[in-house]
């Protein structure tokens, strides 16, 4: 280990992770909408809410115990996918512990149990991405509407740092369901499944990967949706025209790297994990840290492939600046929607109607 940070090559089961001072209070008062606009009843998020007491006892009135004692009642109705709904935010908002590692695995098992049930067809894979030297396997799911046959295009598409996959289903099959793509969802280096730390270099590396598998499930065109961390990712690929369309969701492209910048909602402790570190990073070493992700280099290019960029106005987590640098550039789209926080979570169903019929005037 060098400066606290973890060689670029560790398993999920050898990291070092930690625990960080957050209120479990603020985290509900940020991430309320979003628990329960994804499917679980509000309220049930309510009885849990009013539970929790701290974010990392794992006994009553802990956050992971709360939740995956939620979890266990869907289970035992066989519920399956608000199981693992339930357990997903249990494990959230990153593996600092044991007990949110076997909330994940119990994510992945109910999961897997409520496969069957979806609107879309569905299938598990691992493909094999670059690591340093050699390779790695990374867990993918591919999601196909009804009648797949190979003959459209795959969308690439990934969450962030605390919001994974598994989370994001309800919106990935929706995607699914009205373009008619195959949807390949994956997690970010660093978060959920993915070996890691998060890197820049090597999350561009891991969608070059995907983007090459996706082409062959596929009719050959690929497209990249990435949502908050994951708009990092899509922004990056999209102005090196690695695949042939970006859709950027809350993504942080260069004024978040600032060395100067403060985080909000715990967020410095889920970015810490995530990066690698075993305890929380000073300012001097993320200063170290944050260059390669300042996407400068890309947007000093004229190399992009059509991009669409949206995010919130009232976003705590990206400076605004980081959407509106978009504005002006070739085959670029950009909304900076008001009234709306990190993402525009809030307005979710005007952002995919925003994505909708972007993709259908670009004939993607």
């Amino acid at each position: 280990m060098e400066g606290g940070r973890i060689s670029a090559v560790w398993e999920v089961g050898f990291r070092m992770p930690y625990r960080w001072r957050v209120a479990p209070e603020d985290l509900f008062v940020e991430r309320y909408g979003q628990m329960v606009n994804n499917g679980l009843p509000i309220a049930d998020v309510d009885t849990v809410r009013s539970s929790v007491t701290d974010m990392w006892l794992d006994e009553p009135g802990g956050w992971v115990y709360e939740w995956s004692r939620l979890a266990g009642v869907y289970a035992e109705r066989g519920q399956h996918h608000l199981a693992a709904l339930a357990y997903g935010w249990a494990k959230f908002p990153t593996l600092a512990d044991d007990a949110k590692r076997t909330a994940l695995e119990r994510q992945l098992k109910h999961y897997l149990l409520a496969a069957p049930g979806f609107k879309v067809g569905f299938e598990r894979r691992a493909v094999q991405v670059p690591c340093d030297e050699g390779v790695t396997a990374v867990p993918v799911h591919f999601l196909t509407p009804p009648g797949w046959s190979g003959d459209a295009p795959v969308l690439l598409a990934s969450g962030g740092v605390d919001t994974w996959k598994m989370d994001l289903h309800g919106l990935f099959e929706t995607v699914a369901l009205r373009t008619g793509m195959g949807v390949l969802a994956f997690d970010i280096p660093g978060t959920g499944e993915c070996a890691g730390p998060m890197d820049s270099e090597d999350g561009a590396d891991l969608v070059r990967a995907l983007a090459i598998e996706a082409r062959a499930l596929g009719n050959g065109r690929v497209l990249h949706l990435g949502i908050s961390m994951g708009g990092h990712f899509s922004a990056c690929s999209g102005l090196a025209g690695d695949v042939d369309a970006a859709i950027v969701i809350g993504g942080p492209i260069e004024a978040a790297f600032a060395q100067d910048r403060t985080f909000a909602y715990g967020m410095e402790g889920v970015v810490g994990n995530a990066l690698g570190f075993d305890h929380q990073p000073d300012d001097a070493q993320l200063a170290r840290i944050w260059p390669p992700f300042d996407l400068r280099p890309l947007l000093n290019l004229d190399t992009n492939v059509p991009m669409l960029v949206v995010n919130g106005a009232g976003d705590v987590h990206v400076p605004q600046h980081d959407t509106l640098v978009f504005v002006g550039r070739r085959d670029t789209e950009v909304h900076l929607l008001p009234d709306t926080g990190h993402c525009a979570a809030s307005k979710m169903p005007q952002v995919l109607e925003l994505m909708f019929e972007w993709i259908h005037r670009h004939q993607l």
